[in-house]
């Protein structure tokens, strides 16, 4: 009977919140492929490369690992409960009222200066081939073209991108392909010089220590920020109970292929001390082969995936400010859906928060514009926390029998989810070495004030808004019950 009533809640409850199930297989799928890969690959590996060598490897396959342990902690929750407003909703659920509410508009704000970030970078791409287009100009014009297209319809959000997640994924083949036919057949410019040898000859795995090694980590950590973007689409599958699990089990593969593969061979083709900061090494590996359109392809390449986390930013801010208007912890208007079932009225202020990026990065100076950005990365740290610290809770509930047990078991129990805790902590205090990267750890002591204080707020005005609506208690009262 439990595992009945467990299979009624899953097809149900993303109903009562008002989506329609425009998601497909083929597109959760992609959607997963492309939160992986961005431009923290594309571009930030350049900077990794010249600080780390071959070992920053090493960085993304110990990374890597913790994102998969994430992720399958994720995939028990989303089996559990699959929601749109999924990391607040376990949050407010295994953590508390106010961990919901923190987390809820932590992620809001993570997407939205994301979304400003690469809106912005986006701009700055179009620059290579028409240099006299103002950046304004073609900043406003993608995020009006991005705000239509999730506007219309979630399916036309999801085929946008698989599109653009196809190109990154052909981009990142086609390097390794070319780059294993120089290392095989040895043809091009590179032919003579590429070798699997660049990665232990040039001063060692490790030529600047182990300790520049670990430095690494937070910036492979921000590169891997976005792969949890597929449990915001777990109220819009078609089949949550099949895709989810289906696209997380893959997520090993894509990280072992696009992120180690690409490095591998790219650091084979080119001895690391010719990669520098802020140069993409996919534009140097091209450029070593003798490709003649090489800058121009990863230019290309490099805008789709700009574009690519613009779109994921409007799609995830949209659904993530609606439920916490859904709570009462947003203005009401919010919860409004247009004819086609998107939250239209959230979409439109989180997009037209986006818009005042470009207004900032306008009248800023880019170094201040690149601190708010900073912002990002531990914002996504809190939200990798709070999934870890939610599923631990919630195995522990399913197993004292209080809670159904997932379909989608994370292996190891709860061990690798404590570990994958400490490794974020980690991360946090590295940041915390890192002088440009520092100004985020000023900042969200500044933002978790701001929230508290509105928390308060909100508790003494709307106390059903913090305490939760008579659907949270029926819901509180089923788990209760075991279901």
């Amino acid at each position: 009977m439990a595992d009945q009533r467990y299979d009624e809640v899953i097809d149900t409850e993303p109903d009562e919140e008002g989506y329609a199930r425009g998601l497909g297989s083929r597109q959760i799928q992609m959607i997963a492929i492309g939160g992986a890969i961005g431009t923290g690959l594309f571009l930030g590996a350049g900077t990794a490369i010249s600080k780390a060598g071959p070992s920053l490897i090493l960085s993304y396959a110990v990374a890597g690992l913790v994102i998969f342990v994430i992720m399958r902690a994720l995939g028990e929750l989303l089996t559990y409960r699959p929601v749109s407003g999924s990391f607040s909703e376990y949050a407010r659920e295994f953590l508390g009222p106010f961990a919901g509410f923190v987390t809820g508009w932590t992620y809001w704000l993570f997407w939205v200066v994301t979304g400003m970030a690469e809106t912005t970078a986006a701009a700055v791409y179009v620059r290579y081939w028409a240099p006299g287009v103002p950046q304004w100009a073609s900043a406003l014009a993608f995020l009006v073209l991005l705000y239509g297209a999730n506007l219309i319809s979630v399916k036309l959000f999801g085929e946008i991108e698989f599109w653009f997640s196809m190109v990154k994924v052909t981009a990142i083949l086609g390097m390794i392909l070319i780059g294993v036919g120089v290392l095989t057949l040895g043809f091009s410019d590179a032919g003579d010089t590429a070798s699997v040898t660049h990665l232990w000859a040039d001063g060692g795995f490790f030529p600047k220590g182990l300790g520049a090694t670990v430095m690494t980590l937070q910036i492979v950590m921000f590169a891997y920020l976005g792969v949890e973007l597929v449990g915001v689409t777990a109220g819009e599958s078609e089949d949550p109970a099949r895709t989810l699990p289906r696209a997380i089990n893959t997520l090993p593969w894509r990280i072992a292929l696009f992120y180690i593969g690409a490095l591998v061979v790219i650091l084979s083709l080119v001895p690391w001390q010719e990669f520098a900061p802020g140069v993409s090494p996919f534009v140097a590996a091209f450029e070593k082969v003798g490709i003649p359109a090489g800058a121009s392809v990863i230019n290309f390449v490099v805008l789709t995936a700009a574009l690519s986390s613009c779109n994921s930013g409007m799609y995830s801010t949209g659904r993530m400010l609606r439920d916490l208007a859904l709570r009462g912890q947003a203005p009401g208007k919010l919860t409004a859906l247009n004819a086609r079932r998107t939250p239209a009225a959230a979409i439109t202020v989180s997009c037209l928060l986006m818009g005042v990026g470009v207004v900032l990065n306008y009248l800023a100076p880019g170094k201040a514009f690149e601190y708010v950005t900073s912002v990002a990365t531990v914002c996504g740290l809190w939200t990798w926390a709070v999934i870890l610290v939610a599923q631990i809770r919630y195995r522990r509930a399913w197993q004292d029998g209080r809670l159904p047990a997932p379909t989608f078991k994370a292996p190891g129990g709860a061990w690798p989810s404590r570990l994958a805790l400490a490794f974020l902590v980690l991360v946090v205090v590295l940041i915390g070495f890192d002088e440009d990267a520092r100004i985020s750890l000023y900042v969200f002591p500044v933002w978790a004030a701001l929230l508290t204080a509105g928390y308060l707020v909100l508790a003494r005005t709307r106390p059903e808004a913090v305490h939760g609506t008579d659907r949270d208690q029926r819901d509180q009262q089923d788990a209760d019950a075991g279901r």
